[in-house]
């Protein structure tokens, strides 16, 4: 369950332990900072909040909430109810393992491969590590993301780990690709886990669905590329 009230979260949790658990509303006021435990939240009023908030958004308040602040508790509330971020797309491509591995780990080409990425530009090459820094199409409101990033292949286990240098709206998003044999060709699978930043835009639920749809898309695309140099003759 992802936390969207129509007023601050700090406001609700103010309201539930004023409501609920005794709080007088005019030292709340006149101290912010202070724990619940020094606004005088006893363990009964603590259990009390942790039964309104469990009820209210389905999570569960640690014993050690009386050492937090309003906004501290407004805050682990905000986090628990909106999970990480997890994402997991894949595709098969019909063509031999070497050659999708070769194009797709070609990152300097990623424009050729990719419909989102305007430019690619390789920042240091390290053996089977590249950092890098991509820059999107203009988005519907006209912004070019850019970021950097940094990838390590291993050609043995055919993985590849990678993850935002420039974290931007994420708190972190590491990506996990993943390429087996399988009947038909080869199946790549992309693994992205992350957390958005609280002044992100967006949270985590509403960035998975982005993800997720955006994922199916490109891979396609890829699919469709690499199907057609395949046939072309790159077999390598």
């Amino acid at each position: 369950m992802t936390v969207a009230p129509d007023r601050p979260l700090t406001t609700e949790i103010t309201d539930i332990l004023v409501t609920h658990c005794g709080l007088d509303a005019e030292t709340a006021a006149r101290s912010p900072a202070a724990s619940l435990e020094e606004l005088g939240m006893d363990s009964l009023a603590l259990l009390e909040l942790s039964a309104v908030v469990a009820d209210r958004w389905r999570v569960r308040i640690p014993e050690q909430a009386g050492q937090l602040s309003i906004a501290g508790v407004a805050d682990l509330v905000a986090r628990r109810a909106d999970p990480p971020g997890h994402t997991e797309n894949s595709v098969v491509i019909d063509a031999p393992l070497p050659l999708v591995w070769r194009i797709t780990n070609d990152v300097a080409r990623w424009t050729d491969l990719f419909t989102e990425y305007a430019v690619v530009e390789i920042l240091e090459s390290t053996g089977d590590t590249v950092r890098f820094r991509l820059t999107m199409h203009p988005d519907e409101n006209g912004v070019c993301w850019s970021w950097v990033s940094e990838r390590t292949a291993d050609p043995a286990t055919r993985q590849v780990r990678a993850h935002r240098v420039e974290t931007g709206p994420f708190e972190y998003m590491r990506i996990h690709w993943r390429y087996d044999e399988v009947p038909g060709g080869t199946r790549m699978t992309w693994v992205q886990d992350f957390a958005m930043k609280p002044t992100a835009p967006v949270d985590n639920a509403g960035m998975t669905e982005r993800i997720n749809t955006n994922s199916r898309v490109q891979l396609a695309v890829i699919k469709e590329r690499i199907e057609r140099a395949y046939a072309g003759g790159d077999d390598e």
